[in-house]
């Protein structure tokens, strides 16, 4: 193991937030809320909010939030032909989006009880668009590949699928995993680190500029240049903007050294495996209400002992 990690998911029952919100002549465009999706949702979801937030607007453009909802709407923005500065507390490699595991598939992001219809509908559009987004950043300069991914459980029909290409149904005696039913298909993820250090040199390169500032109040907010703004602060907007739906859910990982040979990812009852070029990422946990950023040992021991259960229990079938 080369290093643990522990961040906090910003997550919201009833889903992610794209909303304006008029303030005193200025427009807010929220962005936040992701959960544990924030990767896997933000190009969809900031091409949402620069949707709300561009028309009639003239001039430049405020993002607050340096994470990957910050970063891409600072892009779509720009590519929109706006100047933009971009105001953050923290900037990467400091942000909780590079704590990110890095799978594109969105999860653990709300409560199917707590959501609307609508609501349901604009995920779905917000996820198609940032799959298709990632499709064309495939390589090394921003550090996505795609991968062969073997699931226990979360899917559980093998029929044909866009967004799981490949997808099937595998016998028993084609896999190692001491499970009756295991899907494999394919899906894309991201060496978080370098995806958003690209964004930032790419949003530099088009004319962007970074600020590094904390706010503390929505009056502090209201005094920057700029008349509209883009909130992407994350669990940061409950203090700032009062949302109290807002809860911290804490993600533990443990890195091993990196093993460029595992060329396959899993995710079953144990946790979830993904090899980056960065270290083998070994999940994880999900905790409500914890507001301490850091690991546990005991916690992180009882993810490497799962994962080494796991490993243990692996048989060689016929075709395996």
């Amino acid at each position: 193991m080369i290093r643990t990690i522990a961040g906090l998911r910003p997550y919201r029952p009833s889903g992610y937030r794209v909303e304006t919100q008029p303030l005193d002549g200025k427009t807010i465009v929220h962005n936040y809320g992701h959960g544990g999706a924030g990767i896997s949702l933000c190009w969809g979801s900031s091409r949402e909010a620069i949707a709300l937030g561009l028309p009639g607007h003239a001039g430049p453009v405020a993002v607050i939030g340096a994470g990957a909802l910050g970063l891409t709407t600072a892009r779509l923005l720009q590519e929109a032909g706006f100047p933009v500065r971009i105001y953050a507390k923290a900037l990467p490699p400091n942000t909780t989006s590079n704590i990110a595991g890095g799978q594109i598939m969105p999860g653990s992001y709300y409560d199917r009880g707590a959501v609307t219809q609508n609501w349901l509908a604009r995920r779905v559009l917000a996820t198609d668009f940032t799959r298709r987004r990632m499709q064309i950043m495939v390589g090394d300069d921003y550090g996505v590949r795609w991968l062969p991914t073997y699931d226990e459980g979360r899917l559980r029909s093998a029929a044909p699928n866009p967004v799981f290409p490949d997808r099937q149904a595998l016998p028993y005696n084609a896999h190692p995993f001491p499970a009756e039913n295991m899907l494999r298909y394919r899906t894309m993820y991201v060496q978080t680190g370098r995806f958003l250090a690209s964004l930032m040199r790419d949003i530099r390169i088009a004319g962007g500029t970074i600020v590094v500032r904390d706010f503390a109040t929505p009056s502090e907010v209201l005094a920057l240049p700029e008349r509209l703004v883009f909130n992407c602060t994350g669990l940061g907007a409950r203090a700032l903007f009062g949302d109290e739906e807002l809860e911290p859910v804490r993600g533990q990982l443990a890195v091993l050294i990196p093993q460029p040979e595992i060329d396959y990812a899993y995710t079953v009852r144990q946790g979830y495996m993904f090899p980056r070029p960065d270290g083998i990422v070994l999940g994880g946990t999900f905790e409500h209400g914890e507001w301490t950023a850091e690991p546990q040992p005991e916690d992180i021991a009882r993810i490497v002992e799962r994962h080494r259960g796991l490993a243990e229990s692996w048989r060689c079938g016929a075709e395996a």
